[in-house]
């Protein structure tokens, strides 16, 4: 039986971002998968969470043709205006995101989040500023979504990367399988790991899955030697409490006092993408910390000897 080349395995991608400065050290190219097995409250990307491409609409491009509501076989589109502004809405229930409504739309008004690339198009597309890298300190960075959900992508794409000295990263939410988290922590140079709540309840309750995976498999990126990131999002109301900041204080130092701890305060960047989905913001009006309470936060992980920053 012949053996499937790895080269072609394929992966639901929904950007490649070049020149990228916050997704590790030095300049680096962020390839972003699509699906996750979390739903966050929080989460900044919403085109990130199903696996699958997806149609979305950009109602500022809409000129209000209606070709898309001709072209479109399961009359899954609508559209609506009021002061000359047009709104499209899509039925979700419907919509099987063929994508013909996107070649008749002229303005640009529906696009696609997402494709199916394969190692090869992506591995071309990165190594294109491998001197970027080099002399930055900089690298590949695989986030999402969850790059754990792509582990045979993952790890052939760092494969290639790590053959030509490039430096490869994950931003992970850590909920995977350990075979997941194995097979590509073996070509990871450096692991960005999510720490939301520790509380397994309310865990459960704001990103849909107990923490338990999680934990497990913080312990085991330790256990292997990967050098580890921890990124913390500072979400108010949720998560910053006294009591779950020390409580993520105290599991960082067990597992090894000397990591590094990032904290991410809570914006509303991706607010618009929920629109452009036809779906609701979990979070309504909720804003971002100030800053005092964002320094609050590091100082309590700085008390307990842990290297921490603020990471805007």
């Amino acid at each position: 039986m012949p053996v499937k080349s790895l080269a072609k395995v394929t992966g639901c991608v929904f950007n490649v971002q070049r020149f990228s400065i916050q997704d590790g050290p030095g300049i680096r190219t962020t390839v972003f998968t699509k699906g996750c097995p979390l739903a966050c409250h929080w989460c900044s990307n919403p085109e990130s969470m199903n696996s699958f491409p997806e149609i979305a609409h950009r109602d500022t491009l809409c000129n209000g043709c209606g070709d898309c509501l001709k072209i479109c076989p399961l009359e899954a589109i609508s559209l609506s205006s009021s002061d000359g502004k047009f709104e499209i809405k899509i039925d979700r229930e419907k919509c099987d995101n063929c994508g013909k409504c996107i070649e008749v739309c002229t303005p640009g008004a529906l696009k696609f989040y997402g494709q199916t690339m394969s190692v090869d198009e992506v591995f071309d597309e990165v190594k294109r500023d491998s001197h970027f890298y080099s002399n930055s300190g900089g690298g590949v960075t695989a986030g999402g979504g969850e790059p754990l959900s792509h582990e045979d992508f993952v790890a052939e794409l760092f494969r290639r990367c790590k053959r030509i000295g490039i430096h490869t990263a994950i931003d992970t939410c850590g909920y995977a399988s350990v075979s997941a988290l194995e097979k590509v922590l073996s070509e990871t140079d450096l692991v960005m790991f999510d720490l939301k709540l520790m509380n397994s309840r309310l865990h459960r309750q704001f990103t849909g899955r107990n923490n338990e995976v999680i934990h497990r498999n913080a312990r085991l990126v330790v256990a292997k030697g990967i050098p580890m990131i921890i990124r913390i999002p500072l979400i108010p109301g949720l998560n910053d409490s006294e009591e779950n900041l020390v409580e993520t204080a105290r599991f960082v130092s067990e597992l090894n006092n000397s990591l590094h701890v990032d904290i991410l305060p809570y914006h509303r960047f991706g607010e618009s993408k929920y629109k452009m989905l036809d779906r609701s913001y979990p979070l309504g009006d909720l804003k971002s910390p100030n800053k005092e309470h964002v320094q609050w936060a590091m100082e309590i992980f700085k008390q307990r000897g842990l290297d921490c920053a603020i990471q805007e």
